[in-house]
Formats: C-alpha cells, structure tokens, sequence
C-alpha cells in the first residue's frame, strides 16, 4: 500500500507540473470532453452506484445517508450540467489580480497560480468525484481523491470517465488519481503528505472524519466542519416569507450540509410567526424539539434538550428556541454554530444588516433558504467542499479559490541600491 501511494504522488506531482503549463484551452477541452461522457456512461454509473446502495442497505445504514450515495439518471445528468458549468467559466490561471509600479520603477504584478497536488478525502456522495475532479482540471491542481468506502464502485466508474477525458484532451491522466482501495490505510498515508507530493489536504464528510484530518495531517489542510446551520425568524418577518424560506431550509433535502437544524424565534414575534411555521413542518414530517416558550405556542412539539442545540442531524429533525432579540440569537450562533451558514428572515432592512455583520460564519442569508449554500448555487459550476475556516478559503470553495497567486516582478534593469 505504502510503495502504491508513494508512486501515485509522484504521478500527481508531475502532472501538476503538465497541467500547470497546459493552455487553458486543453482545460477547457478535458472539462467539455468529461461532461459529454458522463452523460454517455449514464447507464453504467448507475449500475455501480446500485452495487454500493445495496451494499449499504445492507449493513444497515440510515435512509438520510443513503440520500447521499444514491445516484439516478437526473442526479448523473445533474453532474454532467455542473462540469459542463466548470467548462465554461474563466481559466482562473495566469488572471492579474492586482497590478502597479512603485517609486522604483519595478512592474509588479500579482497573478494566479495552481496550489499544485490536492489530497481529497470524502465519504458518501459519488458526485464528489466529479465535482472535485472537474474543479482541479480547471483550477489546474493536480488530485489524489480517496473516497469513502460506501461509494467506491461509483466513484471508480466515474473516475474511469475522468481518465478518459483527460486523454482525449492531451492531458496526463495521472492529473485526477482515484485511490482504489477501501484499505483505510491510504487515508494514513495521504495525511503524511506522501512525501512532499500533496500541497492540500481537503476533507469532505463527517465530523470524525474532518477532526482526524485535522488532528494528524502534516500539510496544510482546508477544514469543512459539520453544517450547523442557523435560520432565524426576526420580528418584522414577514409570515409567508418565513413559512416559505424555513421549510425549504429544512426538509428540501435533509442532508445536505447547508439544510437548517435550528430555528431561532424572536420573542415579540414567536406567536405570529411560530405556529404557522411549525405547522408546515410538521405536516412535511419533520420532527420539532423545542424550548419550553416554544412548545406552550405548538402542540406536539418535543422538548429540546442542551445537545439538540450542538447537533447536526442531517435528518427531518428541528430545534426550536425562542429569544428576546437579534443580538440573543447572534449570541446563540456565536455559542453553538459551526460557522457555515446562518439565515434571518425580517422586513427590516437595518435588522438585516447588522445580523450580516455580527455574524461570522461563511455564509450569512437574508430573507433566502440555507439551502443555496452549494458552489453551483453561487454561480460555481460545482464545489469540493463549503470551507469553515478562516485562512485561504470560506464558503463554497470552487475553482478560483482552489489557487493560490505569485508575484511576476518587471523591471528594466533595476538594480537596488
């Protein structure tokens, strides 16, 4: 395994050093050839998407992951439309990002640049292959992908897809490596960098497996933690907006990372807003736990317990707690979110602008469903991932924020006194 991985990152490196110099026209051609084909290998995606479904069912594993894994015509057509998105946005490389001359003559320009081998380690979601696959390609990063293995027989046919492309294009198929074992040794070993080969490492999956990352790389790494995500109904809301943007938030798609799991309720405006609010979810199945104003105003709602506010449930579960006013709930993110995304519903103006600069998190909404967190909602063609962190990158990490940038200095024969 060891002596396997070692030569994979000697691939990656020196197709980072192909891709980098490739015109952004070969890019482009490998992204374009990579969406007609996996809309052309429709039929056998699925095929090995229904192995790892069935492998997963199973062993028992929940119907909201199995969401996640699960591939269907539309869903692969979906991921066809995101690369071809990729495909047609600006090569982001050689771009000039600032410009300028100082007192001493100099031309100094600061440009993007490829980070160079990317490590991506995910678990369930086979469409990951492509969108980080396609990212790479067009942010001209070389990838070593390791994905969980619920999803390998996916992901291996997608990768083969990838290969492929790669090759009609005149690029190294080395560029977009699938690790192809389950063996969790690999993870190991792309957390020592494999020996200088991988510059980023970028985890994308549950919390234990984004702490491991954390806890054990030896190279830089791009932190996604869990999706704690935050709507909060302010008091001017409007109550059908509120109904609108809350049960999208919540049950569009329990799974996803940017689905709400607590709604937050001013005080002065909890009976107006609330029930009706509820209403909806419950009668879509979800499940209310909330605090103890919040069940006197909804009958059958559960009560919430101190975990309910730190928990990810990625399910059709909701907390509910009600508060005095806009700085209680900022103070409430402040304390239990995961700086991913947060939502305030209000007709005022001024209440939206100070809930968007109180709170810190990668992405604020206002009066908009949580649920647009996703790089193709942005405008990304697709995403590797929604960045919690602070440094480099934050939100939804597409292929302009997968580079890095240099300075290329001009002169005309300045020498420095």
């Amino acid at each position: 395994m060891k002596d396997r991985m070692l030569v994979m990152g000697r691939q990656a490196r020196e197709a980072a050093d192909g891709l980098r110099s490739a015109p952004a026209e070969a890019r482009t051609r490998a992204l374009n050839a990579l969406s007609r084909r996996i809309g052309q290998a429709e039929n056998r995606i699925l095929q090995a998407n229904a192995l790892d479904v069935t492998a997963a069912r199973d062993a028992g594993m929940s119907e909201a992951l199995i969401d996640r894994l699960a591939l269907t015509p539309a869903r692969v057509q979906g991921m066809a439309h995101a690369v071809e998105q990729i495909a047609d946005q600006p090569d982001p490389l050689g771009a000039e990002m600032a410009r300028w001359t100082p007192a001493n003559g100099l031309d100094i320009a600061r440009v993007r640049t490829p980070i160079g081998v990317l490590g991506v380690i995910y678990e369930s979601r086979p469409n990951v292959t492509a969108d980080a696959a396609a990212l790479c390609i067009r942010s001209g990063n070389a990838a070593i992908l390791r994905c969980g293995s619920d999803c390998l027989q996916s992901s291996l046919a997608i990768a083969a897809v990838v290969g492929e492309a790669l090759e009609e294009a005149g690029l190294p198929r080395a560029a977009v490596q699938l690790v192809e074992t389950a063996d969790r040794e690999a993870v190991g070993l792309m957390l020592t960098g494999l020996d200088g080969a991988i510059d980023l490492l970028i985890p994308r999956g549950g919390k234990s497996l984004v702490q491991r990352v954390q806890d054990e790389a030896r190279v830089a790494v791009l932190g996604h933690l869990e999706g704690l995500c935050h709507t909060y109904l302010h008091a001017a809301a409007d109550v059908e907006v509120a109904r609108a943007v809350v049960l999208n938030a919540k049950m569009r798609r329990v799974s996803v990372c940017g689905a709400t799991e607590t709604l937050l309720v001013d005080r002065a405006g909890a009976e107006r807003l609330l029930p009706p609010v509820a209403a909806d979810l419950m009668a879509a199945g979800c499940e209310l736990r909330g605090d103890e104003e919040a069940r006197a105003l909804v009958a059958g709602m559960a009560p919430a317990t101190l975990g309910d506010w730190t928990t990810e449930y990625l399910a059709p579960i909701l907390a509910v707690r009600i508060l005095d006013d806009l700085d209680a709930a900022c103070a409430h993110i402040r304390a239990y979110g995961s700086g991913h995304t947060e939502a305030i519903v209000t007709t005022d103006a001024e209440a939206a602008e100070r809930f968007a600069v109180r709170v810190d998190s990668a992405i604020v909404m206002i009066n908009a469903s949580t649920q647009f967190a996703d790089g193709g909602e942005f405008g990304f063609g697709g995403e590797i991932g929604i960045s919690t962190a602070r440094l480099h990158a934050r939100g939804p990490v597409g292929a302009e924020q997968l580079t890095t940038y240099k300075y290329v200095v001009r002169g005309t024969g300045q020498t420095r006194p």
